[in-house]
Parts: structure tokens; C-alpha cells; sequence
């Protein structure tokens, strides 16, 4: 499991909406644009979500893309969507779920928000909103002109941006109620219960009563928690849940993967202590030993994992992760080749493969089998650090126009627009590829919007 390498532009992050669960209030809804997003990528969690999701996404006749799903480093229980139908859910909602049908709940919620068109009528009424406190200001600031007195303009400003409040929540409570009816009759057509959906906001409710939050009928973009909870109880005694033991086995893994990376060493062996011999536990410690450089421990609860299912990729993925950041590049590579082979489509395994080859001393033929690795990830997944190492094969090739277009991709991503251009420079005077010309074109156009 790795950090994001910006997989997804600010622009698009900012532009969200359906924060499913918890009361969030207007500070939130205006101020996305101060938020930090941590990403973080798994494809294993991912895969998870993506087969959670795509039965629903059919349901709601809407198009359905894996890698629109974003893993949110949060602790918190929460999920939302953006433009283009891009699905984020916190590994606080993931590490706190009990099974997959109650992720199911919390992502049938987020469809109905694509499904209702709830996205670009928030766009809209966005707009509406800015337009109104604009003209809220110009009133307040006529008001002091003539009166003298900057209480009056106060006065003036909040009365007129109190009433568009109050209709814009009412609004957006109106919205989650109707995302909350959507995610019944997705759960219901997708043979599922929402049984899983009433017990993750039972979790909500219990984690705002250990908080302290009380829970006000105003400035709230959500209906009340147990006004949720009473609806799902209702819809639940009309529906029965079929468990899938497989998707739980899946599941199980995820939740004690995404707990031993992000929890303290500690907790996770108090969560999965050795005497626990389930598949999850094994992972946990795996994991926690490695974390903690306990190295032997580690290696040894990933082979008693691969001793059972030695077909899982995500199992050899893990032992290659460890024995590359520990040095042992040989071993890393041969873990990081048995996953791929299993996976072969995997765009994050094919990056992680291509870095073990990179670290082992390549010959002549490594280094083109990582661009020809590279070129076909970033085709499903342009991360900036696969560009990273793309620009570092094709300098070893000593092709310095092709080194220098993917440092320029690099750098774009990273923000270093300047430097950006000034490879571009370097790789236009060197190419005399024109497929490569018109990559340089695309990404100088780019550019230009951002200096």
C-alpha cells in the first residue's frame, strides 16, 4: 500500500458533494478548498470497492470507471463523490465496517447522489448562492452609506445571508434523504439488505455520542442521525440479507490490512494477537512485524499466508513491498514477478515491478522491459511517480528527449510548472519522433495555463 501519486487534480477534488454520513455543516460545503486530501493506493482495497460498486453503479444506469474510486486517509467515517462520477471513501468507514454490505450502503448512498444529478445541481446552486451574497454585500454596503452606521450593514448582510442559509440546507437535507431512498432501491435491486446501512450509521451515532456532538435540526446538511436510522430500520424488516462468505473473507483482509499500515505497531497486535490464526490476523501481524523492522516475524506470517492461498497476488505483493524497502532487491523482484503474473492488468503492480527491476542493477533488456512496463501503466493509471521512473529508464537509455518529456510529465504533476517547461525546452530540441512532438505540444499547451 502506498501513497497516492496524484492520481486526480485539485480542481476535481474540490468539486464535491454527498458526504454521506456525518452532520456536516456549511464551513464544509464552501470550504473544500481548504482541505487536504491524503490518498492513498491499494489495489486490493480498491479492487474490493470496485466490485462492491459496479453492481450498483448498473442499478443506477451510471457509468461505472475503477479508477474513479479513492482511498481517503481519514479516520473519520465518511464518503463523497465528484464530477465524473469519482467515488471517495475514508479508511475510517473502511476500518470501521463489520462487513462488506455495509460498505454496499454507504456506496449505494453516494450512487444516488450521481444517479439524482445532485452534482451539477449543487454546481448551480452554488453559483446561485455566490451570486446572492454578492448582492447581500452590495445592500450591507449601501446601507452604511446612507445610515452611517456599520451595525446596520451587519444587520443588513446576515439577515438577507441567514434566509438563503436556511433554504440552502433545507436543500441539501432534501438531497440526503433522497440519496437515502435511492440506496434502498439500489440495495434492493442488487439482491442486497440494508441491513448494513443501518448498522454503519448506528456506528455513526455512537461515535457523535463519544464526541460530545449533539446533533441540531439547523445549519445541518444532513437529515438528523436517528432519523436515518429510523428509516433504514424500517426498510430493513422488508428485505433479508444473503451473506457471501468469499466478499467477508475479502473484506476481512482489507479492514486488517488498511489497520496495521495506518494503526500504532501496538494496536495492531492487541487487535490480531498471535493466538488468533485467522487469514487476517496473519496479514495484521505481517504487516505490524514489518513496520516495526522485526523482519523475520514478518516474512513468516506472509509465507504461513501464502502457505494457504499461494494465488493471491496481494499476498507476494506485500512480501515484495518488504523486502524492497529493506534492500533485498533480488527477493523483492521475484515476490513483485509471481504477483504480476497473477495479476497481470494490475497497473500498481506493474509500477511496483518495474521499480524492483530498476533497483537490480538492470541490464540492456531490463531497462526496456520497464518502459515497455511503464508506458503500459500510465495508460490506465498516469501516476507522477511512474513518470518518475520512466524519465530515470529512458536516461539510462541516454534517449534525452524522451527522459526529459517524461521529467516534464513528472514535474507538471508535482507542481514545478517551470522547471516543467524548461524540460520540454530540452526534449523538443532533442526529438525527432513526431509521436513524441505531439506529446510535447499537448503538454506545453497545458502548461500554459499554468504560468
Amino acid at each position: 500500500m502506498e501513497k497516492a501519486y496524484q492520481r486526480i487534480s485539485k480542481d476535481i477534488i474540490f468539486k464535491v458533494i454527498g458526504s454521506c454520513l456525518l452532520p456536516i455543516t456549511l464551513l464544509y460545503t464552501f470550504d473544500v478548498r481548504a482541505q487536504s486530501i491524503n490518498l492513498i493506493s491499494d489495489e486490493e482495497t480498491e479492487t474490493l470497492i470496485a466490485d462492491i460498486s459496479k453492481p450498483l453503479f448498473k442499478a443506477a444506469n451510471v457509468t461505472f470507471t475503477p479508477n474513479n474510486i479513492y482511498i481517503v486517509n481519514d479516520n473519520s467515517l465518511n464518503a463523497f463523490v465528484a464530477d465524473g462520477n469519482r467515488l471517495f471513501i475514508h479508511t475510517g468507514t473502511l476500518i470501521s465496517a463489520d462487513s462488506p454490505n455495509e460498505i454496499s450502503g454507504v456506496i449505494a448512498h453516494e450512487t444516488g447522489h450521481i444517479a439524482g444529478g445532485h452534482i451539477i445541481r449543487q454546481k448551480l446552486k452554488n453559483q446561485s448562492l455566490q451570486e446572492i451574497g454578492l448582492a447581500s454585500a452590495i445592500a450591507a454596503g449601501a446601507a452604511a452609506v446612507l445610515s452611517g452606521r456599520g451595525d446596520v450593514a451587519m444587520a443588513t448582510m446576515l439577515g438577507a445571508q441567514s434566509s438563503t442559509l436556511t433554504n440552502y440546507l433545507q436543500y441539501r437535507t432534501e438531497e440526503e434523504r433522497s440519496a437515502d431512498e435511492a440506496a434502498i432501491k439500489l440495495l434492493k435491486a442488487t439482491n442486497q439488505s440494508p441491513d448494513g446501512m443501518l448498522n454503519f450509521m448506528k456506528k455513526v451515532e455512537k461515535r457523535n455520542n463519544m464526541q460530545g456532538f449533539q446533533e441540531s435540526p439547523y445549519f445541518r446538511t444532513h437529515p438528523i442521525t436517528r432519523e436515518r436510522i429510523s428509516f433504514f430500520e424500517n426498510a430493513k424488516n422488508k428485505t433479508q440479507q444473503v451473506d457471501d462468505a468469499k466478499m467477508q473473507q475479502r473484506f476481512n483482509l482489507v479492514k486488517a490490512k488498511l489497520f496495521a499500515f495506518l494503526m500504532p505497531y501496538k494496536q495492531t497486535l492487541h487487535r490480531y494477537p498471535t493466538n488468533n490464526n485467522s487469514l487476517e490476523a496473519f496479514y495484521a501481524r505481517s504487516i505490524a512485524y514489518f513496520k516495526a523492522m522485526q523482519l523475520p516475524k514478518a516474512i513468516n506470517e506472509i509465507n504461513n499466508l501464502i502457505a494457504q492461498q499461494p494465488d493471491n497476488p496481494f499476498f507476494h505483493e506485500l512480501k515484495g513491498q518488504i523486502y524492497l524497502e529493506t534492500g533485498k532487491i533480488k527477493e523483492a523482484r521475484k515476490e513483485y514477478k509471481k504477483a504480476l503474473d497473477l495479476m497481470p492488468n494490475s497497473s500498481l503492480l506493474q509500477i511496483a515491478y518495474a521499480q524492483s527491476i530498476l533497483e537490480d542493477n538492470p541490464s540492456k533488456a531490463d531497462i526496456q522491459n520497464v518502459i515497455n512496463i511503464l508506458n503500459k501503466a500510465l495508460i490506465s493509471r498516469p501516476t507522477t511517480f511512474a513518470w518518475l521512473m520512466l524519465a530515470r529508464a529512458y536516461g539510462l537509455q541516454n534517449k534525452m528527449a524522451h527522459a526529459n518529456y517524461a521529467s516534464a510529465e513528472y514535474s507538471t504533476r508535482i507542481g514545478a510548472f517551470q522547471t516543467a517547461k524548461e524540460q520540454l525546452a530540452i526534449a523538443k530540441k532533442y526529438s525527432s519522433d513526431q509521436a513524441l512532438n505531439l506529446k510535447i505540444s499537448d503538454l506545453e499547451m497545458k502548461l500554459k495555463s499554468k504560468l
